[in-house]
Formats: C-alpha cells, sequence, structure tokens
C-alpha cells in the first residue's frame, strides 16, 4: 500500500491516480538494452525504475498529493479548495504521446510541481472536477 493510500481521511477518496508515461519506461529499457553490457546502462535504467515506482501523484476529493522517494519520504500536498491555478506543460513530443507535466499553484505560495506524467488533461480535469464538487458541498 502505497503513501497516498495510507494517508486518506475517514470520508477521503481518490479520485485520480496519475501514473509515468510508456514512453518514460521505454526509454528507461532502451537504456539498459544499449547500455547494458555498460554499468553506466545498468545504473541509468535502476536510476529511473526507483524514482519512477517511488513517486506517487494524485487528486482525491480532498487534496492534490504529490510523494517522492524511497528510503525518504519528501510530499507536497495542497487542500483542492485552496488550487487557485493549474499549469499544464507539453511539448510537441508530449502532445504526440500524451505526456506532459502540470504546475499547481495554491493560495499563499504553495506551488507544486509534478513530474511528466501520462494524461496530464485528464489529471487537470480530476483537480477541476474535484474542486467544482468540494465548492458545491
Amino acid at each position: 500500500m502505497g503513501y497516498i493510500a495510507e494517508s486518506l481521511g475517514g470520508d477521503e477518496r481518490v479520485v485520480y491516480r496519475g501514473r509515468w508515461p510508456a514512453i518514460f519506461w521505454i526509454g528507461a529499457w532502451l537504456s539498459l538494452l544499449v547500455f547494458g553490457i555498460i554499468l553506466v546502462g545498468i545504473y541509468m535504467f535502476a536510476h529511473a525504475a526507483i524514482v519512477m515506482l517511488t513517486t506517487e501523484f494524485a487528486v482525491t476529493n480532498h487534496r492534490v498529493v504529490l510523494k517522492r522517494g524511497w528510503i525518504s519520504r519528501d510530499t507536497e500536498e495542497l487542500a483542492v479548495g485552496n488550487v487557485e491555478t493549474v499549469e499544464l506543460h507539453q511539448s510537441i513530443l508530449g502532445r504526440l504521446f500524451n505526456y506532459g507535466s502540470l504546475g499547481v499553484t495554491g493560495t499563499g505560495d504553495a506551488v507544486i510541481k509534478f513530474p511528466p506524467m501520462a494524461d496530464p488533461v485528464g489529471f487537470r480535469r480530476a483537480i477541476e472536477s474535484a474542486r467544482s464538487s468540494g465548492e458545491s458541498a
């Protein structure tokens, strides 16, 4: 069970769970195959795999959460009611392969910069959905 599932409140549920784009996994596997004979390729693959497997990002009906880390843990959380803006960053390749990154700005100085994710528009839509359902409640 991941950090997000462990940290949910009594009436809190995950609305949308972010995931790494497939092209990043393909890149990690390609570096293993291309550089696999050399230790550098194994290191590059292991590093990319550990980062991707230990990073969680999700939208719940109460929060936007980014958790990074394996041995040490760093989390950034923002209540959906405090979200002011959501910025989408998507390159041409990102548009073609459906990945990009988001910057979520909250009240005060709260800013969460998400790593590249698959379907960033869906993640953004989930944030807006959670915000609108929270405002009507």
